[in-house]
Protein backbone atom coordinates (compact mmCIF):
# COMPACT_ATOMS: atom_id res chain seq x y z
CA UNK A 1 0.00 0.00 0.00
CA UNK A 2 1.25 3.48 -0.83
CA UNK A 3 2.02 5.72 2.12
CA UNK A 4 0.04 8.58 0.62
CA UNK A 5 -2.86 9.39 -1.64
CA UNK A 6 -2.64 12.31 -4.01
CA UNK A 7 -4.66 15.45 -4.58
CA UNK A 8 -4.26 17.64 -7.66
CA UNK A 9 -5.57 21.02 -6.54
CA UNK A 10 -7.07 23.52 -8.98
CA UNK A 11 -5.71 27.01 -9.64
CA UNK A 12 -7.14 29.73 -7.40
CA UNK A 13 -8.19 33.34 -7.91
CA UNK A 14 -4.57 34.47 -8.13
CA UNK A 15 -4.19 32.62 -11.46
CA UNK A 16 -5.68 34.25 -14.53
CA UNK A 17 -4.65 33.28 -18.06
CA UNK A 18 -6.59 35.62 -20.33
CA UNK A 19 -8.25 34.04 -23.34
CA UNK A 20 -7.31 30.40 -22.83
CA UNK A 21 -8.93 30.14 -19.40
CA UNK A 22 -12.29 31.30 -20.76
CA UNK A 23 -12.69 27.92 -22.44
CA UNK A 24 -11.09 25.40 -20.05
CA UNK A 25 -9.39 25.15 -16.65
CA UNK A 26 -5.62 25.71 -16.50
CA UNK A 27 -5.12 22.00 -15.84
CA UNK A 28 -6.56 21.23 -19.29
CA UNK A 29 -4.33 23.69 -21.20
CA UNK A 30 -2.46 22.20 -24.11
CA UNK A 31 1.26 22.29 -23.38
CA UNK A 32 4.17 21.76 -25.75
CA UNK A 33 1.88 20.45 -28.47
CA UNK A 34 0.88 17.08 -27.04
CA UNK A 35 0.53 17.34 -23.26
CA UNK A 36 -1.98 18.90 -20.88
CA UNK A 37 -0.67 20.65 -17.76
CA UNK A 38 -2.48 18.17 -15.51
CA UNK A 39 -0.32 15.39 -17.00
CA UNK A 40 2.67 16.57 -14.95
CA UNK A 41 1.29 16.30 -11.39
CA UNK A 42 -0.55 13.06 -12.17
CA UNK A 43 2.56 11.53 -13.78
CA UNK A 44 4.67 12.59 -10.79
CA UNK A 45 2.23 10.80 -8.50
CA UNK A 46 1.96 7.71 -10.68
CA UNK A 47 5.74 7.41 -11.02
CA UNK A 48 6.03 7.81 -7.23
CA UNK A 49 3.75 4.82 -6.62
CA UNK A 50 0.71 6.89 -5.65
CA UNK A 51 -2.28 5.23 -7.30
CA UNK A 52 -5.18 6.85 -5.44
CA UNK A 53 -5.49 10.35 -6.90
CA UNK A 54 -8.20 12.98 -6.62
CA UNK A 55 -8.27 15.75 -9.23
CA UNK A 56 -10.30 18.80 -8.23
CA UNK A 57 -11.92 20.98 -10.89
CA UNK A 58 -13.35 24.43 -10.30
CA UNK A 59 -15.18 25.33 -13.50
CA UNK A 60 -15.67 24.23 -17.12
CA UNK A 61 -14.49 20.67 -16.45
CA UNK A 62 -15.53 19.02 -19.72
CA UNK A 63 -12.18 19.14 -21.53
CA UNK A 64 -10.32 18.10 -18.39
CA UNK A 65 -12.69 15.20 -17.79
CA UNK A 66 -12.38 14.07 -21.42
CA UNK A 67 -8.60 14.10 -21.18
CA UNK A 68 -8.31 12.28 -17.85
CA UNK A 69 -10.94 9.65 -18.65
CA UNK A 70 -10.41 6.48 -16.63
CA UNK A 71 -6.78 7.35 -15.96
CA UNK A 72 -5.46 4.20 -17.63
CA UNK A 73 -2.98 6.18 -19.74
CA UNK A 74 -1.29 7.37 -16.50
CA UNK A 75 -0.12 3.82 -15.72
CA UNK A 76 -2.41 3.59 -12.69
CA UNK A 77 -3.28 0.03 -11.67
CA UNK A 78 -6.88 -0.47 -12.76
CA UNK A 79 -7.63 -2.95 -9.95
CA UNK A 80 -6.05 -1.30 -6.90
CA UNK A 81 -5.74 2.29 -8.11
CA UNK A 82 -8.30 5.02 -8.61
CA UNK A 83 -8.26 8.38 -10.35
CA UNK A 84 -11.35 10.49 -9.86
CA UNK A 85 -12.48 14.05 -10.54
CA UNK A 86 -14.24 15.98 -7.76
CA UNK A 87 -16.02 19.32 -7.66
CA UNK A 88 -17.16 22.01 -5.28
CA UNK A 89 -20.89 22.49 -4.83
CA UNK A 90 -20.42 26.28 -5.04
CA UNK A 91 -20.18 26.36 -8.83
CA UNK A 92 -19.44 29.38 -11.02
CA UNK A 93 -22.17 31.51 -9.46
CA UNK A 94 -20.23 31.91 -6.20
CA UNK A 95 -16.71 32.49 -7.49
CA UNK A 96 -15.34 33.95 -4.25
CA UNK A 97 -16.57 30.97 -2.27
CA UNK A 98 -15.53 28.42 -4.85
CA UNK A 99 -12.03 27.88 -3.44
CA UNK A 100 -10.02 24.77 -2.67
CA UNK A 101 -11.11 24.53 0.97
CA UNK A 102 -14.76 24.61 -0.13
CA UNK A 103 -14.05 21.77 -2.57
CA UNK A 104 -12.27 19.70 0.06
CA UNK A 105 -15.05 20.34 2.57
CA UNK A 106 -17.74 19.30 0.09
CA UNK A 107 -15.80 16.09 -0.59
CA UNK A 108 -14.65 15.26 2.95
CA UNK A 109 -16.17 11.80 2.72
CA UNK A 110 -13.92 10.99 -0.25
CA UNK A 111 -10.87 12.17 1.71
CA UNK A 112 -11.80 10.37 4.93
CA UNK A 113 -12.23 6.96 3.26
CA UNK A 114 -8.65 6.99 1.94
CA UNK A 115 -6.62 4.44 3.90
CA UNK A 116 -3.16 5.92 3.28
CA UNK A 117 -1.84 7.83 6.35
CA UNK A 118 -0.38 10.74 4.35
CA UNK A 119 -1.55 13.04 1.59
CA UNK A 120 0.46 14.75 -1.17
CA UNK A 121 -1.20 17.89 -2.54
CA UNK A 122 0.12 19.33 -5.81
CA UNK A 123 -1.11 22.24 -7.97
CA UNK A 124 -2.62 21.90 -11.43
CA UNK A 125 -0.94 25.04 -12.81
CA UNK A 126 2.74 24.27 -12.18
CA UNK A 127 5.05 22.18 -14.34
CA UNK A 128 7.90 20.25 -12.76
CA UNK A 129 9.11 16.73 -12.02
CA UNK A 130 9.41 15.46 -8.46
CA UNK A 131 9.72 12.07 -6.79
CA UNK A 132 7.00 12.37 -4.16
CA UNK A 133 8.08 9.12 -2.52
CA UNK A 134 11.42 10.74 -1.64
CA UNK A 135 9.55 13.83 -0.41
CA UNK A 136 7.33 11.66 1.82
CA UNK A 137 10.35 9.85 3.29
CA UNK A 138 12.06 13.21 3.94
CA UNK A 139 8.88 14.46 5.64
CA UNK A 140 8.66 11.40 7.89
CA UNK A 141 12.36 11.57 8.81
CA UNK A 142 12.11 15.26 9.73
CA UNK A 143 9.12 14.65 12.04
CA UNK A 144 7.62 17.89 10.68
CA UNK A 145 3.89 18.58 10.63
CA UNK A 146 3.93 19.81 7.02
CA UNK A 147 6.59 19.70 4.32
CA UNK A 148 6.38 22.21 1.47
CA UNK A 149 8.23 22.24 -1.83
CA UNK A 150 9.77 25.48 -3.07
CA UNK A 151 11.95 26.63 -5.95
CA UNK A 152 14.55 29.39 -5.66
CA UNK A 153 14.48 31.77 -8.63
CA UNK A 154 16.57 34.81 -9.58
CA UNK A 155 13.97 36.56 -11.73
CA UNK A 156 11.23 37.17 -9.18
CA UNK A 157 11.06 40.88 -10.03
CA UNK A 158 9.52 40.21 -13.43
CA UNK A 159 8.20 36.64 -13.15
CA UNK A 160 6.12 34.53 -10.74
CA UNK A 161 4.24 37.69 -9.71
CA UNK A 162 1.01 35.75 -9.08
CA UNK A 163 2.74 33.20 -6.84
CA UNK A 164 3.48 33.09 -3.13
CA UNK A 165 6.99 33.30 -1.71
CA UNK A 166 8.24 31.53 1.40
CA UNK A 167 10.16 33.25 4.17
CA UNK A 168 12.52 30.66 5.66
CA UNK A 169 14.73 30.51 8.73
CA UNK A 170 18.26 29.07 8.64
CA UNK A 171 16.93 25.56 9.26
CA UNK A 172 14.54 25.89 6.29
CA UNK A 173 11.59 26.21 8.62
CA UNK A 174 8.80 28.28 7.07
CA UNK A 175 8.14 31.49 8.97
CA UNK A 176 5.42 32.84 6.66
CA UNK A 177 4.07 33.03 3.12
CA UNK A 178 3.30 36.19 1.22
CA UNK A 179 2.48 37.21 -2.36
CA UNK A 180 5.40 37.96 -4.62
CA UNK A 181 5.31 41.74 -5.08
CA UNK A 182 8.33 41.83 -7.39
CA UNK A 183 10.46 43.73 -4.88
CA UNK A 184 13.40 41.30 -4.84
CA UNK A 185 15.26 39.43 -7.55
CA UNK A 186 15.90 36.19 -5.63
CA UNK A 187 12.92 34.54 -3.99
CA UNK A 188 11.83 31.12 -2.73
CA UNK A 189 8.68 30.51 -4.76
CA UNK A 190 6.09 28.28 -3.12
CA UNK A 191 5.24 25.36 -5.39
CA UNK A 192 1.88 24.86 -3.63
CA UNK A 193 2.99 21.28 -2.93
CA UNK A 194 2.39 19.89 0.55
CA UNK A 195 2.95 16.62 2.41
CA UNK A 196 1.16 16.02 5.70
CA UNK A 197 -0.81 13.42 7.62
CA UNK A 198 -4.37 12.89 6.45
CA UNK A 199 -5.73 13.74 9.92
CA UNK A 200 -3.91 17.07 9.97
CA UNK A 201 -5.19 17.89 6.50
CA UNK A 202 -8.78 17.26 7.61
CA UNK A 203 -8.24 19.40 10.72
CA UNK A 204 -6.92 22.25 8.57
CA UNK A 205 -10.00 22.07 6.35
CA UNK A 206 -12.28 22.44 9.37
CA UNK A 207 -10.14 25.22 10.84
CA UNK A 208 -10.12 27.18 7.58
CA UNK A 209 -13.92 26.94 7.31
CA UNK A 210 -14.25 28.19 10.88
CA UNK A 211 -11.91 31.17 10.38
CA UNK A 212 -13.25 32.39 7.03
CA UNK A 213 -15.26 31.05 4.11
CA UNK A 214 -12.73 32.75 1.84
CA UNK A 215 -9.70 31.01 3.32
CA UNK A 216 -7.69 28.79 0.97
CA UNK A 217 -5.36 25.96 1.94
CA UNK A 218 -2.37 28.31 1.55
CA UNK A 219 -4.11 30.84 3.82
CA UNK A 220 -4.73 28.41 6.66
CA UNK A 221 -1.21 26.96 6.44
CA UNK A 222 0.23 30.48 6.57
CA UNK A 223 -2.03 31.14 9.59
CA UNK A 224 -0.58 28.07 11.32
CA UNK A 225 3.11 28.83 10.67
CA UNK A 226 3.62 29.87 14.29
CA UNK A 227 1.88 26.79 15.69
CA UNK A 228 2.98 23.96 13.41
CA UNK A 229 6.41 22.71 12.39
CA UNK A 230 6.41 23.49 8.66
CA UNK A 231 9.56 22.69 6.70
CA UNK A 232 10.65 23.68 3.22
CA UNK A 233 12.38 21.36 0.74
CA UNK A 234 14.19 22.89 -2.23
CA UNK A 235 13.29 21.65 -5.70
CA UNK A 236 15.89 21.19 -8.43
CA UNK A 237 15.29 21.04 -12.17
CA UNK A 238 12.82 22.67 -14.52
CA UNK A 239 10.01 24.69 -12.95
CA UNK A 240 7.27 26.83 -14.49
CA UNK A 241 4.13 28.37 -13.03
CA UNK A 242 1.34 28.99 -15.54
CA UNK A 243 -0.22 31.87 -13.63
CA UNK A 244 -0.86 34.34 -16.46
CA UNK A 245 -0.84 34.53 -20.25
CA UNK A 246 2.81 35.55 -20.61
CA UNK A 247 4.01 32.72 -18.35
CA UNK A 248 2.10 30.20 -20.50
CA UNK A 249 3.71 31.55 -23.66
CA UNK A 250 7.19 31.68 -22.11
CA UNK A 251 7.00 28.15 -20.69
CA UNK A 252 6.18 26.71 -24.11
CA UNK A 253 8.92 28.75 -25.78
CA UNK A 254 11.55 27.79 -23.20
CA UNK A 255 11.18 24.07 -23.85
CA UNK A 256 11.96 24.41 -27.55
CA UNK A 257 15.58 24.50 -26.37
CA UNK A 258 16.72 20.88 -26.08
CA UNK A 259 18.95 21.52 -23.06
CA UNK A 260 16.05 23.06 -21.16
CA UNK A 261 13.74 20.24 -22.23
CA UNK A 262 16.17 17.64 -20.88
CA UNK A 263 15.90 19.23 -17.45
CA UNK A 264 12.18 18.36 -17.46
CA UNK A 265 11.86 15.19 -19.55
CA UNK A 266 13.68 12.11 -18.31
CA UNK A 267 13.29 8.66 -19.91
CA UNK A 268 13.26 7.15 -16.41
CA UNK A 269 10.47 9.50 -15.32
CA UNK A 270 7.91 9.48 -18.15
CA UNK A 271 5.21 12.12 -18.48
CA UNK A 272 2.06 10.26 -19.46
CA UNK A 273 -0.69 11.71 -21.61
CA UNK A 274 -3.63 10.62 -23.70
CA UNK A 275 -2.30 9.43 -27.06
CA UNK A 276 -3.63 10.30 -30.47
CA UNK A 277 -3.14 7.76 -33.25
CA UNK A 278 -2.86 10.15 -36.18
CA UNK A 279 -0.46 10.12 -39.13
CA UNK A 280 3.05 11.59 -38.87
CA UNK A 281 3.50 15.22 -39.85
CA UNK A 282 3.74 15.77 -43.62
CA UNK A 283 6.49 18.17 -44.70
CA UNK A 284 6.07 19.35 -48.30
CA UNK A 285 8.99 20.36 -50.55
CA UNK A 286 8.17 24.02 -49.90
CA UNK A 287 8.30 23.59 -46.10
CA UNK A 288 11.03 25.30 -44.07
CA UNK A 289 11.08 24.35 -40.39
CA UNK A 290 13.71 25.49 -37.91
CA UNK A 291 14.00 25.10 -34.13
CA UNK A 292 10.43 23.95 -33.45
CA UNK A 293 8.37 21.40 -31.54
CA UNK A 294 5.98 19.80 -34.03
CA UNK A 295 3.26 17.34 -33.00
CA UNK A 296 1.91 14.52 -35.13
CA UNK A 297 -0.75 14.95 -37.79
CA UNK A 298 0.39 18.38 -39.03
CA UNK A 299 0.59 19.47 -42.66
CA UNK A 300 3.36 21.98 -43.35
CA UNK A 301 3.90 23.71 -46.68
CA UNK A 302 5.17 27.06 -45.42
CA UNK A 303 7.85 28.36 -43.02
CA UNK A 304 7.80 27.66 -39.27
CA UNK A 305 10.47 29.08 -36.94
CA UNK A 306 10.88 28.77 -33.18
CA UNK A 307 7.29 27.69 -32.62
CA UNK A 308 5.21 24.95 -31.00
CA UNK A 309 2.56 23.27 -33.13
CA UNK A 310 -0.16 21.07 -31.66
CA UNK A 311 -1.68 18.04 -33.35
CA UNK A 312 -3.26 18.43 -36.77
CA UNK A 313 -2.13 21.99 -37.49
CA UNK A 314 -2.09 23.09 -41.16
CA UNK A 315 0.45 25.61 -42.44
CA UNK A 316 -0.30 26.55 -46.07
CA UNK A 317 2.26 27.39 -48.74
CA UNK A 318 3.91 30.80 -48.34
CA UNK A 319 2.75 31.18 -44.74
CA UNK A 320 5.31 32.27 -42.13
CA UNK A 321 4.82 31.26 -38.49
CA UNK A 322 7.41 32.64 -36.08
CA UNK A 323 7.58 32.55 -32.26
CA UNK A 324 4.07 31.15 -31.94
CA UNK A 325 2.16 28.55 -29.96
CA UNK A 326 -0.43 27.06 -32.33
CA UNK A 327 -2.94 24.69 -30.75
CA UNK A 328 -4.42 21.62 -32.40
CA UNK A 329 -6.55 21.80 -35.52
CA UNK A 330 -5.66 25.38 -36.40
CA UNK A 331 -5.09 26.54 -39.99
CA UNK A 332 -2.64 29.23 -41.11
CA UNK A 333 -3.62 30.17 -44.64
CA UNK A 334 -1.56 30.84 -47.75
CA UNK A 335 0.97 33.72 -47.58
CA UNK A 336 -0.10 34.76 -44.06
CA UNK A 337 2.53 36.01 -41.62
CA UNK A 338 1.92 35.21 -37.93
CA UNK A 339 4.38 36.18 -35.21
CA UNK A 340 4.42 36.16 -31.38
CA UNK A 341 0.90 34.77 -31.07
CA UNK A 342 -0.96 32.03 -29.21
CA UNK A 343 -3.45 30.61 -31.71
CA UNK A 344 -6.13 28.66 -29.88
CA UNK A 345 -7.63 25.39 -31.01
CA UNK A 346 -9.36 25.17 -34.42
CA UNK A 347 -8.76 28.83 -35.28
CA UNK A 348 -8.45 29.69 -38.98
CA UNK A 349 -6.29 32.56 -40.26
CA UNK A 350 -7.27 32.86 -43.90
CA UNK A 351 -8.45 36.44 -44.62
CA UNK A 352 -5.58 38.47 -43.12
CA UNK A 353 -2.15 39.03 -44.61
CA UNK A 354 -0.30 39.65 -41.36
CA UNK A 355 -1.03 39.35 -37.65
CA UNK A 356 1.94 40.07 -35.42
CA UNK A 357 2.71 41.21 -31.89
CA UNK A 358 5.80 42.34 -30.03
CA UNK A 359 7.95 39.53 -28.63
CA UNK A 360 7.65 41.06 -25.15
CA UNK A 361 3.85 41.20 -25.41
CA UNK A 362 2.42 38.15 -27.24
CA UNK A 363 -1.26 38.16 -28.21
CA UNK A 364 -4.08 35.63 -28.37
CA UNK A 365 -6.42 34.42 -31.12
CA UNK A 366 -9.71 32.92 -29.91
CA UNK A 367 -10.58 29.26 -30.09
CA UNK A 368 -12.48 28.40 -33.27
CA UNK A 369 -12.25 31.97 -34.56
CA UNK A 370 -11.84 32.84 -38.26
CA UNK A 371 -9.71 35.82 -39.21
Amino acid sequence: MAKAFGIVNFAGNHVRVNGLQDHRPVAAFSFLGRYRIVDFPISNMSNSGIDHIQVYARRKPRSLNDHIGTGRHYNINSKSGRLRMLFSMAGDTHNLYNNDIASFYDNLECIEVETAPYVVIAPSYMIYCQNYNELIESHIASDADITMLYHTVDNAKEAFLNCNVLNLNKQKGILSMEPNHGTAKTRNISMDTYVMKKELFINLIHKAKKISSLYTLADVINHECGELDIRGVSHRGYFAAISDFKSYFNANMSLIDIKTARSLFNPDWPIYTRTNDSAPTHYYDSAKVHNCVISNGCTIEGTVEHSVLGRGVTIKEGAVVKNCVVLSGSVIGKDIHVENMVVDRNAKLIHVSEICAEESDPKYIERGDTL
